[in-house]
């Protein structure tokens, strides 16, 4: 949705080294923003993202206006069914109705052989995986780590909201996330108290609201009872930092 930070930039680096041509759609979508959501004030610098592009020397940019993509008749959506309704689809029940839309829109219009996003938006891509399967879309889902500030903070274009002081408590995230990484790494395999250690660390900081945190099967989105070797888990926070919504998660190979 542009503002484009080092997350969109290696998303890019991904695509030109496997791809002939690499397209970049920026596109501030606002069937995926509930009517209380931060729409009007979503971070835009157009100017900036194309001088951006054109340093990483992205071939094409598709930058198109709203009324190019939904006019004033547009009525159809696409609805992928129980994976959208949990955890950010519990906080925000038409977020993937909004992106599933855009992005089959998106493909439609580009043909893409290859389409690359990223890890931080998990559950997105999960959700856009499960649609290019049903819908039958002839392309391939790259999904690329997710890019941290130097202090673990995960890039995204909301960080501009912060306040310097909340800045520096939004850390907390990552910290919660690596406090659960060592513990299993020090042999916890219980769900239930890695959340509750996550929980008193992030509540520890004050200008914390937690929506969320929940370790999931990496591949089903089904809460873990018990975390087992040989299987792939996602750890999932969604927290309010001051009024600044952030999310973030970890995969946890084991």
């Amino acid at each position: 949705m542009g503002f484009l930070h080092e997350g969109h930039l290696s998303l890019i680096r991904e695509s030109k080294k496997k791809c002939d041509v690499t397209f970049v759609s920026i596109f501030v979508n606002p069937t995926q923003f509930s009517p209380t959501e931060d729409l009007s004030k979503y971070p835009r610098n157009i100017n900036r993202d194309f001088t951006l592009l054109e340093k990483e020397k992205a071939d094409y940019l598709f930058y198109p206006d709203v009324n190019e993509i939904y006019p004033s008749d547009f009525s159809s959506f696409i609805e992928i069914g129980p994976l959208t309704q949990i955890l950010e689809g519990e906080f925000r029940p038409t977020h993937f109705r909004g992106v599933t839309t855009i992005v089959s829109i998106l493909f439609h219009i580009m043909q893409p052989d290859y389409a690359f996003f990223g890890q931080k938006d998990a559950q997105q891509a999960a959700v856009i995986k499960k649609m290019i399967r049903d819908l039958k879309f002839d392309l391939q889902i790259v999904i690329c780590p997710i890019v941290r500030e130097p202090d673990g903070l995960a890039m995204s274009s909301r960080n501009v909201y912060l306040s310097s002081d909340e800045r520096k408590d939004a850390v907390v995230l990552s910290e919660a996330l690596n406090l659960a990484k060592s513990k299993v790494s020090n042999g916890e395999c219980n769900p239930l108290k890695l959340i509750e250690e996550m929980k008193k660390l992030i509540s520890s900081v004050s200008t914390t609201q937690l929506n969320y945190v929940k370790i999931v099967e990496a591949k089903t989105f089904v809460d873990a009872e018990y975390l087992y070797e040989g299987t792939e888990y996602l750890i999932l926070i969604a927290c309010k930092i001051g009024q600044t919504r952030l999310i973030d998660n970890l995969i946890l190979k084991l």
